[in-house]
């Protein structure tokens, strides 16, 4: 699905970035500018060709990569109304984490660009660019460092402390799942449908159907509480626990639509009360620390789940000796999930500042976000 998105309709200003994004399973192209403009978004998604292997197949993601990578940036730049070679003043991509095959097909197309333009490049680190949207999207009052940020998707679980645009501490992560892949898999133990955002969102949706059925049915026993008092995420006995249920019952056929709807909310609420109590763990560390946080940013695809967002507006932490609340700070649902503006926004303190990549430079899809500072 080709979905883009025209924010902006003045006149571009400042230093115009194409940026490019293929990390996983979507295409996504955009055109930013440092005076906070998005003139285009396009992101051209794989949820159908994926759905037959229930998760992303590296070689089906690469060859629609490579199919829709032109598309993605003609449209962009046509959404934009900018010249590729009379108004891009630089051009960033996706340098890692992801799979690697995929980061490559948007690593050659923007170092083809670049190189034939004579453009400037920046490789771009994708969990920086999902920690640093917000200060994109909630100008003029973006989040101050040091801030915490949660970054919770297909691939990552992950809390940081953000000590400034290219310095992280990393809190906290997953030691086996991600949040994201534990509610992919239960989506598909439940047979639902994907939908055109993916399995996780299916089951969000399913759990939203039809509120006034609240009650649990009382044969689903209690949800874990994996790792609790540590500072570190776990996912994967969420999905067994439903899995083994379903198994005790005979199959996903024996059971009926209530008890699969009372299965799929307990997941959801046990899966955010995870998050919920690290988030209190991680504010506590820094409190111990001395670190004073304002707020928390919230991004990656499972950021646009909004029964997480309005569970989080429970969490009413405040630091220690001050009456000062703790907020939370989410971008927009279409720049929670992948996307290139995101790629765009985080190179753009590098072109300004004069320092960009070579064209040789090589892909890194594993790169510890600690390790960033060491790579700017």
């Amino acid at each position: 699905m080709l979905r883009s998105r025209l924010l902006h309709n003045s006149a571009p200003q400042g230093f115009i970035v194409l940026a490019l994004e293929s990390s996983a399973d979507d295409t996504c192209a955009a055109v930013v500018t440092s005076s906070r403009q998005i003139l285009s978004n396009v992101v051209i998604k794989q949820n159908q060709l994926q759905v037959a292997y229930g998760g992303i197949h590296p070689s089906v993601a690469i060859e629609a990569h490579q199919r829709n990578m032109p598309l993605a940036v003609q449209q962009a730049l046509k959404n934009a109304n900018v010249d590729l070679v009379r108004d891009i003043d630089g051009i960033a991509f996706t340098r890692g984490p992801g799979i690697g095959g995929c980061l490559s097909v948007g690593s050659n197309a923007a170092k083809s660009l670049a190189a034939a333009l004579n453009k400037p490049l920046v490789g771009v680190h994708h969990m920086q660019g999902h920690a640093l949207t917000p200060l994109l999207t909630t100008w003029p009052n973006p989040p101050e460092f040091p801030f915490l940020s949660l970054l919770i998707s297909g691939g990552h679980t992950l809390l940081l402390l953000a000590k400034s645009p290219i310095s992280y501490k990393i809190l906290g992560t997953t030691l086996d799942e991600s949040i994201g892949r534990s509610f992919d898999k239960v989506s598909r133990l439940l047979g639902l449908k994907w939908g055109t955002n993916g399995p996780g969102a299916a089951l969000e949706e399913f759990c939203a159907l039809d509120k006034s059925s609240d009650t649990v049915p009382g044969q689903i026993p209690p949800f874990p509480r994996p790792m609790h008092g540590r500072l570190a995420f776990s996912y994967a006995s969420f999905h067994s626990h439903v899995e083994r249920y379903i198994f005790s019952r005979g199959g996903i056929d024996k059971i009926n639509h209530a008890t699969k709807q009372a299965l799929a909310r307990g997941f959801q609420e046990a899966a955010v009360l995870h998050l919920k109590e690290k988030l209190s763990l991680g504010i506590n560390w820094c409190q111990k620390q001395g670190i004073e946080i304002k707020n928390i940013v919230v991004s990656g695809g499972v950021a646009s789940n909004q029964h997480l967002r309005n569970r989080c507006k429970s969490l009413t932490a405040q630091s220690e000796g001050s009456n000062s609340a703790i907020f939370f700070i989410y971008p927009p649902p279409h720049l929670c999930t992948d996307n290139a503006v995101m790629i765009g926004w985080a190179s753009m303190g590098r072109f300004l500042a004069g320092s960009h990549d070579d064209y040789t430079i090589d892909l890194r899809p594993k790169w510890s976000i600690e390790d960033l500072h060491t790579s700017t």
